[in-house]
This record gives C-alpha cells, structure tokens and sequence, in this order.
C-alpha cells in the first residue's frame, strides 16, 4: 500500500488544465501508481506510464460497472442506458457483437467520399468568410463529425449547438449539477429519437440497431438502445473533434512538421498515427472500479470499488515506450499507442475518427496555404475536467 500523500490535481487549476503532461512525468517518476484528487473532488488511483498502463486498461478485475463503485466515492452514472462504456464481459461482449458488424471498417471505408464531400463544403464556407480568419473548432472540428455521426445514424433534424452543448457540459464539466441537468436535458431527446426510429425506421444504423436481430434472435433492448445512442452520438464526435482541433495545433505549433507534411501530403496516415500519440483527445478514459484488490508494481490498490484512472495521455509520452516522447515527430512510427484504448474496451469508431482526421487536416493543408494559428497558444481556452483533452476554440487564419 502506497503511503504518499494525495496529489491534488484539481488544485493544480489552469496549469494542470491547458499541459497536464509535465505533471504526469513527474509522478511517473516516482512509480506508477498514485493517489489523487480528481478535478470533480474525487479521490481515486492514477496509473502512469506505458506497460502499467495498457495493463491496466485490459485487466478485467477493473469493472466498468456503476454498481461496482464504492458509495464512499460519491459518484454517479451520467449517461443513461447501458452500452459497452458501462458493462464488463460476458454483456459488454454481447453488445460489441450486435453493434460491430454494422460498425466494421470496410463499411467506415465506404464514408470516404461522403466525408470528402462534408469537408469540401465546410471548408468552402469557412473560406468565404470576410477578414481571412475563423474559429476552426467552429468551421471545421466541430461540424464534421457531428454532420458525420448524424447522418450515419440517420439524425437528420438534431439541433446541433443545443447537442453540443450538452455534450460539451456532460464530458467536460466539473460541476455535477449542471452534468445532471445536461444529462436529463439529453436523455428525453434521446427517447424522443429512438421513439421516432421505431415508428418510421430508416437505411442508417440507429434504425439497424433497433430492427436488426442476430442469428440467435438477440437484439438491444430498449435500455441497451438509449445506452447505445449516448455512446455513438457523443463518442462518435467528441474525441473526433477534438483530435481534429489538436492535430491542427500540433502542426501550427511545430512549423518543421508542418513543412515536411505540406511537402509530401502521403504523410497524413502516419502524422495522425503520431497526432494521436502526442495530443489524444481522451486524457484519460471512463471510470474503471476495483472489483479485487490489485497488485500495480508493488502497489495495492484496495477492492472493494476503489476508483481507477488510466492515464492515457501519460502512457503515449513515456520514453521507455517512445524516445524523446515530448518531440512532435510525424515522421516517428507511433505504433502501439493507446489513444484509442486497449483491450476489450477499445475505441469501436477507431477507423471512422481516422479517416475524418485524416481527410479533414488533409483538405484544410491543401485548401489553406498560408494557414497560421491566429492566437498565443498560451492564451487558449482548454477543456476542463480528465476525461476529453481540446482547446474550446482555436483562432486560425489564412
């Protein structure tokens, strides 16, 4: 049992906040596991570092059921429903099951066209737009994979900037009572939708989900559908969003990268393999529970349903797995990084969030010539919170 005392991350304010990096280097330092407070003033046991960390995010001893936490923890499930975020093996398997086949990469490979075309557009307005200068979370991060997510899951109609700003408050807000209003606010659309579906289904997935049934029979059920339409609509666009908006920073930031992918744009595939690693969108990933206490490195953390985070972003910056890990570096092979999770709980949208990143930072290089960020980085605005890491805004212009 570690005996240091709690580091207080939510102390840390806005330094923590805009680089929380230096600070997880710190604690790796010390050994891999450590006590803290979180940002929404909750105790719990951080993971750092590569090896430890990947382990973690694959030990099925750590339950991604809410039932599993320990009411000392005083936290509660935002989302509604059950999906694969809140269910361990053997369900989280029948879920993953019913929902991959209408998820599988060649069928991701199929929306290459269509997200050309929504890019093509988005950036045509973008362009048009007086004084040469946008928002291009506004212009681009935002709306692509929204429009994406939507019109793959067949919701045409959505009010995007009422949704967003749920999402937004659901994801990333420290403040629990305004994640509750957020959440009931976005549950009775959800019903609303799904109701919707049900009477007049459609040739997109929602409507397969609801209608199609395995070979044995099995289909979602109504808890499993609302659970499943909170998962695809805000994980199907917020870590898109925000990869898009810190890859474009990275490059802006590093003008030699930046050079050398304008220089040979067949570079894209590798340079968001390497975008992912050095500024994923997900710091770190949903609440894990301890279901039997756990041996990390000498370290045990108690059973019992003790909070576990994996720090995510930590582990893709750890110079025993990456050399010189804090380096840009489109060029690096960033294999093996765990931006998209590990184990059976990895990232089902991984291939679709590639390929909008890789076509939209892609289009906006070639459209944008003279593309420059338009703010100090240093006076960015960054999401609050462990679990979503993106600036609010980021000021461009051309």
């Amino acid at each position: 049992m570690t005996t240091e005392a709690i580091v207080d991350l939510g102390a840390l304010g806005e330094r923590f906040t805009r680089d929380p990096y230096p600070v997880y280097a710190e604690l790796r330092a010390r050994g891999p596991v450590h006590r803290v407070r979180i940002p929404e003033g909750t105790d719990a046991w951080l993971v750092v570092g590569y090896e430890e960390g990947r382990a973690a995010l694959a030990d099925q001893r750590l339950s991604k059921q809410w039932r599993n936490a320990s009411p000392a923890l005083g936290v509660h499930q935002v989302a509604s429903g059950t999906s694969m975020l809140s269910t361990d093996a053997p369900v989280h398997t029948r879920l993953r099951k019913l929902v991959t086949r209408e998820f599988t990469p060649r069928r991701m490979q199929q929306l290459v066209p269509r997200v050309q075309q929504m890019t093509d557009e988005l950036l045509d307005t973008m362009l048009a737009r007086p004084g040469r200068a946008s928002d291009l979370v506004e212009s681009l991060a935002f709306p692509l994979p929204m429009s994406v997510i939507c019109e793959l899951l067949g919701v045409p109609f959505l009010d995007r900037e009422a949704f967003r700003a749920w999402s937004n408050t659901v994801v990333s807000s420290i403040d629990a009572g305004a994640r509750r209003a957020a959440t009931a606010e976005m549950s009775g659309f959800l019903t609303g939708l799904l109701s919707d579906k049900r009477k007049q289904p459609g040739e997109d997935l929602m409507s397969a989900l609801i209608h199609t049934a395995d070979e044995e029979g099995d289909r979602l059920s109504g808890e499993e559908l609302m659970g499943m339409a909170w998962l695809l609509l805000v994980a199907g666009h917020e870590t898109t969003v925000n990869l898009i908006a810190n890859g474009v920073l990275a490059l802006l930031t590093h003008p030699q990268q930046l050079g050398a992918l304008r220089a040979d744009p067949g570079l894209i595939d590798g340079a968001v393999e390497e975008m992912l690693r050095y500024a994923g969108p997900v710091e770190t990933p949903t609440y894990r529970f301890t279901t039997e206490p756990l041996d990390i490195a000498g370290t045990v953390i108690p059973g019992g349903g003790e909070l576990v985070l994996v720090a995510m972003a930590d582990a893709n910056r750890d110079p025993d797995r990456y050399p010189d890990p804090d380096r840009f570096d489109i060029t690096r092979d960033a294999r093996g990084h765990v931006a998209f999770g590990h184990g059976i709980h990895y990232c089902l949208g991984a291939p679709l969030a590639r390929i909008e990143a890789a076509v939209a930072i892609g289009s906006l290089l070639e459209r944008c010539p003279e593309l420059a960020l338009d703010a100090d980085p240093q006076t960015l605005d960054w999401r609050t919170g462990m679990l979503i890491r993106g600036p609010e805004a980021l000021p461009v212009r051309w």
